[in-house]
């Protein structure tokens, strides 16, 4: 029997050889006859009397072995009696008095058949609503967001353009033992952006339903914990030091795109919570695309990431390492009373050629009006000393509309090239989860 059976009726055990025993919480006499399927019930023409009243010996027996206030000095009928028959016996409570228990379940045994009966009943129908349902062990949450989005700018053939745009998701969690979980998520979409990619939504599926990620986490002991699956960043398993909410793509990458955001395919990663702050991480995964690791066409990506958490700040260290390449990246925030600040550093070490950084800066004011305010400005990639870095500006302000509603509304500019119309863009995005 599922919990949720149990919480609606416990299951009656009736014994008609011995009397009656009756294994069973509570039971609204009133309700019952909603909740009755049962043609093999004792009928209410074989009862002696509908109603009992003070001095007949089944109410005066039953006023002394419980105290319930049915017992006042009104009549009750026979089935009110029995349910009190009923939680007297579950509750073990004057089982002493062997005799007068036996007694009253010879007596009222007919009324005690209508009880089971009713509750056999519901429990059938509570059977065969979970049949169709999931598993009370799965979960599954919804998410569907829109933008409509306006920007001038760039390329020839892309400036003045507005847009609207679509993504939505299903993700499912299941646990099987309690501390694990296997979680399964699908995306559907129609592009991400009259932007390019710009701002930090989409996806670009062509309205198709497609699977996004499919993992599993597991704990091992008490402070390690592992996840593996398809389409799993390394990165889902590190902790970056970074409280601000990004309104662009790049800038969402807090300064450092590749070590604390390390990209991938099929990985495995872990870590390890040290109980004081500290936590330890690292994972090791294919290139995108890629079902394979550890290959020699595609040996994979390797990263390690640190971290340390307090009250009011934070701070991170990342690696990471491919084929070609290799990152590190230091992030870092900041928690005021009235603001937060959030910083952030990437450097990229090709195996030719010279070294590229990035990096960006953000502001957070949680409380303004009914939301939240970010101003950020950082790089758009990384950029070598000698390069004119290119910078991306925004300003974003985010509110709940409703309970699972949220919106966010905000303006960025993004540099281009000399000969190229910087790009300037508005937007407002509309979040529904469920």
């Amino acid at each position: 029997m599922k919990l949720f059976q149990k919480l609606i009726a416990a299951p009656a055990i009736i014994s008609l050889a011995s009397g009656f025993a009756v294994n069973a919480s509570e039971i609204n006499t009133s309700d019952l006859g909603k909740f009755s399927n049962s043609s093999n019930l004792v009928s209410l023409g074989d009862f002696k009397s509908d109603t009992l009243y003070p001095g007949d010996w089944t109410y005066d027996s039953l006023k002394d072995l419980t105290n319930s206030p049915i017992f006042n000095g009104n009549s009750v009928t026979r089935l009110e009696a029995a349910a009190e028959l009923n939680n007297l016996i579950a509750g073990g409570e004057g089982l002493m008095n062997g005799a007068a228990i036996n007694r009253l379940s010879d007596e009222l045994g007919s009324e005690l058949a209508i009880i089971k009966g009713r509750v056999d009943g519901l429990e059938a129908r509570v059977n065969g609503l979970e049949a169709g349902a999931f598993s009370e062990t799965t979960s599954a949450s919804f998410g569907v967001d829109a933008i409509l989005e306006a920007s001038d700018g760039g390329e020839e053939g892309t400036s003045e353009a507005v847009g609207f745009y679509y993504a939505w998701e299903l993700k499912t969690k299941t646990s099987f033992t309690g501390d694990d979980t296997l979680t399964v998520a699908m995306e559907a979409g129609n592009g991400n952006g009259t932007t390019g990619g710009v701002l930090d939504f989409g996806a670009g599926t062509d309205d198709a339903v497609e699977v996004k990620d499919v993992n599993y986490k597991f704990p091992i002991g008490d402070n390690l914990t592992v996840k593996l699956g398809d389409s799993l960043k390394i990165s889902k398993s590190f902790n970056q030091a970074c409280s601000y909410g990004a309104f662009t793509d790049e800038l969402s990458n807090c300064g450092d795109g590749k070590a604390h955001n390390v990209s991938g395919d099929i990985s495995v990663s872990g870590e390890y919570d040290f109980d004081n702050g500290f936590t330890f991480s690292g994972g090791v995964s294919g290139k995108k695309g890629s079902n394979e690791l550890l290959t020699d066409d595609n040996p994979g990506i390797y990263a390690l990431n640190a971290a340390y958490e307090a009250d009011t700040y934070g701070v991170s260290l990342a690696y990471a390492s491919d084929v070609d390449n290799s990152y590190w990246g230091v992030n870092g925030t900041y928690s005021f009373d009235a603001l937060s600040v959030s910083a952030g550093m990437g450097f990229k070490n090709p195996d030719s050629g010279a070294e590229e950084t990035s990096w960006m800066a953000g502001v957070t004011l949680p409380e303004v009006g009914i939301g939240e305010v970010n101003l950020g400005i950082g790089t758009d990639g990384y950029f070598e000393d000698s390069e004119t870095e290119l910078l991306i500006y925004e300003a974003s302000y985010g509110f709940d509309l409703a309970d699972n509603i949220g919106m966010t509304v905000g303006a960025f500019i993004q540099e281009q090239e000399a000969g190229t119309d910087d790009i300037t863009g508005v937007a407002s995005t509309i979040s529904f989860s469920y």
